[in-house]
């Protein structure tokens, strides 16, 4: 049995439906540890910690929502942002309010501005090499 069924707006104008097969668990990033990069996104994102085992730690909103999720990876090799011999496999995109602001504080936190980005984004990877953008839109 599929979990609801929604209803979504074609190209026509006609809405069709469509069963949900189940929803948003959590992003889960590769990294070298866990505890140190769930402490920069809680910070950067004002999350709290919801689940904490060894090698692993998710953070979210709240323990029933949605949540970024950091698990150990014994040979982590981070991406090559923005060659693709390591792709970055994923990024987010955090909105802010000001894009000089935050990029100061998010460089105060340990991540490291790629020199990339337009007048509405800017690229920067976390203290693992991650990928990540601030958008202003």
């Amino acid at each position: 049995m599929h979990e609801s069924t929604l209803r979504e707006d074609t190209r026509d104008g006609h809405q069709e439906e469509f069963a949900m097969i189940g929803k948003w668990q959590a992003l889960v990033i590769d990294c070298v540890d866990p505890d140190k990069l769930a402490t920069f996104y809680e910070q950067l994102l004002g999350m709290i910690r919801v689940q904490q085992d060894e090698g692993w730690v998710s953070i979210g909103d709240a323990p029933d929502r949605p949540a970024i999720a950091f698990q150990q990876v014994k040979d982590y090799n981070p991406p090559q942002w923005p060659g693709q011999e390591h792709p970055q496999q994923m990024h987010l995109d955090v909105k802010v309010r000001d894009l000089d602001i935050a990029e100061e504080l998010v460089l105060q936190l340990g991540a490291v501005s790629m020199d990339a980005g337009t007048e509405t984004f800017r690229v920067y990877v976390d203290p693992q090499g991650h990928p990540f953008c601030l958008v202003q839109w």
